[in-house]
């Protein structure tokens, strides 16, 4: 017999959802355990334990894949979508493993996404107790003036939570629009639009640059690649 593993996790490790969107998969019935409804926590033996996702049976992957892409807008960040939007899982052409995306980019945003089927990595990088950087370029309409950026400094309340401080900068401006660039370090749901909302800002775009040390670079919009083996070192460590 192998060591048991909380069903989370072995889905992670499965490369089919994150340990959040595991626990969420459960919740809803979609997970079995041996035919019946798997319960939040539980733990299974990879070995004689038969777990399936959405009827389909989940299986353990011994390659580790790791993977950047540049995201575009008009694509959700999800394995599946039930209103039938684009999912950037069609945009990973030629891959024969599955993977899940780390975190989340809304279907307006663009920029750095991560996949991998390393449910510890994508822990390590998804939960806000980590503090993992994130860099986004934005713009807005109009010009941005110093005490708004000023309180796009300071913490804000949403939805019961204080978030950290932002890192805003002023990067360019002309007289219809303000690029800036901002740095946060919990990337809680829609943080960003949040914040402009707040401020009164118009968001023109939004793109993730870099994330946990790791720069978009050059990589062309829609397309991805592999990871190295020093970014991968880079994730492990932090």
């Amino acid at each position: 017999m192998s060591e048991p593993l909380r069903i989370s996790k072995y889905l992670s490790e499965c490369g089919i959802l994150s340990r959040r969107a595991a626990d969420e998969a459960i919740r809803s019935g979609k997970v079995t355990v041996n035919g019946r409804t798997a319960q939040i926590g539980e733990k299974i033996d990879p070995e004689t334990d038969e777990v399936c996702y959405c009827g389909k049976k989940a299986e353990l992957s011994g390659k580790k894949i790791y993977i950047m892409m540049n995201k575009p807008v008009g694509y959700v960040t999800t394995l599946k979508d039930e209103k039938n939007r684009k999912c950037v899982t069609e945009l990973l052409t030629g891959l024969n493993e599955r993977v899940y995306p780390i975190g989340r980019l809304d279907i307006m945003s663009e920029g750095l996404l991560l996949f991998t089927n390393d449910g510890d990595i994508a822990n390590k990088v998804m939960h806000p107790r980590y503090s993992k950087e994130k860099v986004y370029e934005l713009k807005v309409s109009g010009i941005v003036r110093n005490e708004i950026l000023d309180a796009m400094r300071k913490p804000f309340v949403m939805d019961g939570y204080t978030t950290m401080p932002a890192e805003v900068r002023k990067i360019s401006s002309d007289d219809k629009s303000t690029t800036l660039e901002i740095k946060i370090r919990e990337g809680r749901n829609r943080e960003i639009r949040n914040i402009c909302e707040i401020v009164g800002l118009k968001i023109l775009m939004l793109k993730r640059v870099s994330e946990d040390g790791l720069n978009l670079g050059e990589l062309k919009s829609g397309s991805w690649r592999y990871l190295t083996a020093q970014e991968i070192e880079m994730l492990r460590k932090k």
